[in-house]
């Protein structure tokens, strides 16, 4: 019997023993959820294209954005996450874009230059028709004759046609025929023959189809030679019917 209860206390005791281990054991905590990742920050890109333009032209600005709530483009103002958009400034221009979202904000450039265009080429500016007078002096030619004669050679019919030719075309231009003799012989037959001379020249562009009132004639004969040397080529420049714009 007593060999029992001593059997019994040895139990209790050594439950006794666990009981008190097991309450002394530290109670264990759950683990905190592991923190949350940061928003990802947004990312842009802007470009601009052509990067070079004349004044007046234009360009497309286009973009790209990824993470970002609110963009916006300087000057133009809030546009859509992505996107494109015509543009021609006057003078050159850096666009700024700005895209911001939860993880924060980012920038990004373009840069359009705007080119003066060159002048127009020049335009050749028209020569100023010659006047009358100069037309005259380039188109009217005087006509020869030979020693004491006052007939046209055959030789001078082109130069009175082309002259007939112009006089004709300018119906309004007024001139006078000089009759001109070379040195040889007296003031006062030189005077007559010059006469002749001018009134030939005037009756063959009559004939052609100059209006009369056109012309005036006049004589100097010898008195204001073209040439002064006493030679025959000198005085072959003497004898003519020389024109002159105008009418004194």
């Amino acid at each position: 019997m007593k060999h029992r209860k001593m059997k019994l206390s040895v139990l209790v005791l050594a439950l006794a023993t666990i009981a008190v281990v097991g309450g002394c054991k530290k109670k264990q905590v759950p683990a905190a959820p592991p923190a949350a990742p940061p928003p990802p920050a947004p990312k842009a890109t802007l470009s601009v294209s052509p990067e070079s333009i004349d004044r007046g032209a234009s360009a497309t600005l286009t973009w790209s954005t990824q993470d970002a709530t609110n963009v916006s483009i300087e000057g133009i103002g809030s546009v859509q996450p992505s996107g494109s958009k015509s543009v021609s400034p006057s003078t050159s221009t850096t666009y700024r874009l700005t895209a911001t979202g939860a993880g924060g904000s980012v920038d990004a450039t373009a840069r359009l230059t705007v080119v003066e265009p060159p002048p127009p080429p020049s335009q050749p500016q028209a020569e100023a028709a010659p006047s009358d007078e100069a037309l005259f002096a380039q188109s009217a030619k005087d006509i020869y004759f030979d020693y004491d004669r006052y007939d046209l050679r055959a030789e001078d019919k082109a130069a009175i046609e082309a002259d007939a030719a112009f006089f004709k075309a300018h119906p309004s231009m007024k001139f006078t025929i000089e009759g001109h003799c070379d040195e040889r012989g007296s003031t006062d037959y030189n005077m007559a023959l010059g006469d002749n001379r001018a009134n030939a020249a005037r009756s063959a562009l009559i004939q052609a189809g100059v209006p009369a009132n056109q012309i005036r004639v006049i004589s100097y004969g010898k008195e204001k030679p073209f040439c002064t040397e006493s030679t025959e080529s000198c005085w072959q420049q003497n004898r003519r019917a020389h024109f002159v714009y105008g009418q004194k």
